[in-house]
């Protein structure tokens, strides 16, 4: 399989790294400006690409959204800024070619989700708190698994808002919180936790990443798969 990856940031480096260890090639990096020097041919995303099977893209919007519209290659999209405006471009793109999306590309958090909404109906007395811990250089806050839990959350319970500082607050909380805590510091790779506290317990449900190895074997995974697919969206409820 020949990877083309949108962008070299550190999760890319990983994907680059895994791919080859697993027998497929790099065949080039799209970047949105010249100037830098990378271990692999760059390629203006504007200007002409080179062959490859599949397109994985761990980057940001402004790259992101030219290439979902430019590509003729199946994409693997795991870049979680602008998620609506990017999932509504895939969307007319899957028309023409698989697309897959998730923000986040542990197949764990994907687990996790799928707990949340087994927990949340059977927990319906429960306030639910959700926390998520990130490197310093992490740019979105809250991380886009965590709005994805809480989307999983709002399935089940749909009479709820989230609550992003409760320091400006000046009243017990309401039965339709989600408290949402954001934490960035050092090198911390993800951990998320969603807390559901009830009369005198509590139940708590925790995903930590301990590498960004498992991102980029996740959308490696999914590559391999989403090249053979039909045109479509997918995503790991789909794939």
């Amino acid at each position: 399989m020949k990877i083309l990856l949108a962008g070299y940031g550190a999760t890319n480096a990983r994907v680059a790294k895994l791919a080859e260890e697993r027998g497929h090639s790099i065949s080039g990096i799209l970047v949105g400006r010249e100037g830098k020097d990378y271990p692999y041919p760059s390629f203006m995303v504007d200007h002409d690409w080179p062959e490859a099977d599949v397109i994985i893209d761990f980057s940001h919007p402004e790259l992101s959204l030219p290439v979902i519209k430019r590509t003729q290659l199946p994409l693997v999209m795991a870049t979680t800024g602008q998620k609506e405006e990017i999932i509504q471009t895939l969307n007319v793109r899957a028309s023409e070619l698989p697309v897959f999306f998730s923000a986040n590309m542990s197949y764990g958090v994907h687990i996790l989700t799928e707990i949340i909404k087994y927990s949340v109906p059977l927990l319906h007395n429960f306030d639910i708190e959700l926390t998520e811990k990130h490197h310093r250089k992490k740019v979105d806050a809250p991380s886009g698994t965590l709005v994805k839990l809480y989307d999983a959350i709002k399935e089940q319970r749909n009479k709820i808002h989230p609550v992003y500082n409760r320091s400006d607050q000046h009243a017990a909380r309401t039965d339709d919180e989600v408290g949402i805590s954001v934490i960035r510091g050092g090198t911390i790779v993800g951990e998320h936790e969603v807390l559901f506290a009830g009369h005198d317990e509590t139940i708590q449900i925790i995903h930590r990443a301990q590498s960004k190895d498992i991102f980029a074997n996740g959308s490696i995974d999914v590559a391999e798969q989403l090249i053979s697919k039909n045109p479509g969206f997918y995503t790991f409820d789909t794939l």
